[in-house]
C-alpha cells in the first residue's frame, strides 16, 4: 500500500539461511500445488489462501513479521491486520471493478456491437479477426493495464467467434490475446509497474523508453500472432468462393439486434470511452485525483454504470469472480512473507551474480533468469531489487554515454515483463485468461498452459535477448 509505513521500527533484515529455504520450499509447493488444481479437487483460491495461512502462522512463530500499527503520511495511524498491507489492493479494485464495469456495460449491447463490428470488418476470415484483436490487446494493454485488456478482449472475442460459429477456435484466440497482455506492458515506461521502477532508478526518459521499447513490441507482437496462427490452426478463408459465402455470412450479422435501448447503448458507449480516457491518462488527472489510482477509476465507473440498474445490483454482484479476487489477495500474502523471509532477496543474489560474465552472457542470462523469477514471483519487487543492484554496478556506471544507456536495464525491465507468460500465474493477466478459459468450460489445465505457453515465451524472451544485444 503505497503511502503506508508500519509503526513499529523492527526490522528484520538477517534471515538464517534454513528459513530461506524453508520458505523457497513453500513456495514451490504452492505453484506445485496449484499445477495440480483438478486433482486436488480445491479451486486455486484455497489452495493459496491456505498456503498463505500457512506462510503467515510459520512467519510469525519465527518474528519474520512486522507488527504494528500502520502510520499514514499525516502521521495518524491505523490498527490492520498484518496481512492487509501485504496484498496489493489496486490490483484488486481494477479487476473488481472492470469486471463489474465490463458486466453491466455489456447488457446494452456495447460489447456486441463492436465485437460483431470488428467481425464484419474482418470478412469472416479468422485470420483477420486475431490479426485485429492481436493488435487491439496490446494497445490496450499499453493504454490501459494489461487485467483490464485481458477483460474487455476477452468479452469481445468470445462474442465474435460465437456469431462466426467458431468456438473451436476460442481457446486459441484467447491464449493467444492473453499472452501479448505483457507484450503490450513493454510498449511505455507507464504501461507497467516494473518499467516505471526501473525507468525512475535508471533514469530512462518516457520518450526513449518508448523509441527502445516499440520496434521490439511490433516485432515480437508480429511473431506471437503469426506462431499463434500455426499452433491453433487459425486458417484464412481459401478460394474465392469460401470467401464470398464467409463475406455474405457475416454481411447478415446485425449488430444492433442485442441493443435494447439506444439510449443506454450510447450513455455506455460515452462512459466507456470516458472510462478508456480516465485509465488511460490517470497519472494526469487535475486537482490531486491521480492519486486514488487506476483501481479507484474502475470501482467509481463501474458504480456509474450500476446506477442503471440500482434495482437489481445483486445480480452483478453475484457474477462477480471472487475466487479470483481471493487468489490474488492469498498470493499477494504469499508473496509478502517471501520477501520478509528473503526468499526474492537470495534469488536476486543469485541473478546479481550473473553480472560477473562477460557482457553477451551477462545480458542473456540476466534476461532469461529475471523472466523465469518473474514468472512464480511478484515481478514488482524482483524488479525493485534487481534495479538497485544494477544501480552500482561498475559496468552499469561505466556504460557511454550514460549509464542509463546499458543493456542491462532492458535485460531486466524485458524479463519482469515477458516472464509473466511462463505460468498461468505469472502475471496477473494470465490469471485473468485462464479465468476466462475455465468460465467458457475450455479444456486447460495448469500444465496445459505451461506446455501451449512455452513456445511463445520462449520465442519473445530469445527475441529479446537478440534486440538488448544488437539494439538497446
Amino acid at each position: 500500500m503505497d503511502g503506508f509505513m508500519l509503526a513499529s521500527e523492527a526490522t528484520h533484515e538477517v534471515v538464517p539461511g534454513w528459513v530461506t529455504w524453508m520458505f523457497g520450499t513453500l513456495l514451490a509447493a504452492m505453484i506445485a500445488a496449484l499445477a495440480l488444481e483438478e486433482k486436488l479437487h480445491a479451486k486455486k483460491s484455497i489452495i493459496v489462501g491456505t498456503f498463505a495461512g500457512l506462510c503467515l502462522i510459520i512467519a510469525t512463530l519465527l518474528d519474520l513479521l512486522t507488527f504494528g500499527k500502520v502510520r499514514l503520511p499525516d502521521g495518524h495511524e491505523l490498527d490492520l491486520p498484518v496481512y492487509v498491507p501485504a496484498i496489493e489492493w489496486g490490483v484488486i479494485t481494477i479487476i473488481l471493478g472492470a469486471g463489474l464495469f465490463v458486466e453491466v456495460a455489456s447488457r446494452s449491447g456495447v460489447f456486441s456491437w463492436l465485437a460483431i463490428k470488428l467481425t464484419k470488418r474482418s470478412g469472416g476470415d479468422p485470420w483477420r479477426l486475431l490479426l485485429f484483436y492481436g493488435m487491439l490487446t496490446v494497445l490496450f494493454s499499453a493504454v490501459l493495464n494489461n487485467v483490464t485488456a485481458m477483460i474487455i478482449i476477452g468479452s469481445l472475442t468470445t462474442v465474435s467467434l460465437e456469431k462466426l460459429q467458431r468456438r473451436d477456435l476460442l481457446l486459441g484466440f484467447l491464449l493467444t490475446e492473453g499472452l501479448l497482455t505483457n507484450l503490450g506492458g513493454l510498449l511505455t515506461l507507464i504501461s507497467s509497474v516494473p518499467n516505471i521502477i526501473v525507468g525512475k532508478i535508471a533514469g530512462i526518459g518516457f520518450v526513449t523508453f518508448f523509441l527502445v521499447a516499440a520496434p521490439y513490441v511490433v516485432l515480437a507482437t508480429l511473431a506471437t500472432l503469426l506462431l499463434g496462427r500455426w499452433r491453433f490452426s487459425v486458417r484464412s478463408v481459401g478460394d474465392e468462393r469460401e470467401r464470398r459465402e464467409a463475406a455474405a455470412r457475416v454481411a447478415a450479422f446485425d449488430e444492433n439486434e442485442s441493443i435494447a435501448s439506444d439510449r443506454f447503448f450510447w450513455t455506455s458507449v460515452l462512459v466507456l470511452a470516458l472510462f478508456i480516457g480516465c485509465l488511460a491518462g490517470q497519472p494526469y488527472l487535475p486537482w490531486g485525483l491521480n492519486r486514488l489510482g487506476m483501481g479507484f477509476v474502475a470501482l467509481f465507473f463501474a458504480g456509474v454504470m450500476l446506477l442503471a440498474y440500482r434495482h437489481e445490483v445483486d445480480k452483478f454482484y453475484a457474477a462477480v469472480d471472487w475466487d479470483l479476487l481471493a487468489f490474488f489477495a492469498g498470493l499477494f500474502v504469499v508473496i509478502n512473507t517471501m520477501e520478509h523471509a528473503q526468499v526474492l532477496a537470495a534469488i536476486g543474489r543469485g541473478i546479481g551474480a550473473m553480472l560477473r560474465l562477460p557482457d553477451a552472457w551477462a545480458s542473456g542470462l540476466l534476461l532469461t533468469a529475471s523472466a523465469a523469477a518473474s514468472s512464480v514471483t511478484d515481478n514488482i519487487p524482483l524488479a525493485a531489487m534487481l534495479a538497485k543492484i544494477l544501480a552500482v554496478e561498475p559496468r552499469v556506471l561505466q556504460a557511454q554515454p550514460d549509464p542509463s544507456s546499458s543493456p542491462l536495464w532492458w535485460c531486466v525491465i524485458f524479463g519482469a515483463n515477458l516472464g509473466g507468460n511462463l505460468t498461468p500465474i505469472g502475471s496477473a493477466s494470465t490469471v485473468v485468461a485462464m479465468t476466462i478459459i475455465r468460465r467458457q468450460k475450455l479444456p486447460l489445465t495448469f500444465f496445459g498452459f505451461v506446455w501451449v505457453a512455452l513456445p511463445f515465451a520462449a520465442m519473445q524472451i530469445i527475441l529479446a535477448i537478440i534486440y538488448v544485444l544488437l539494439a538497446a
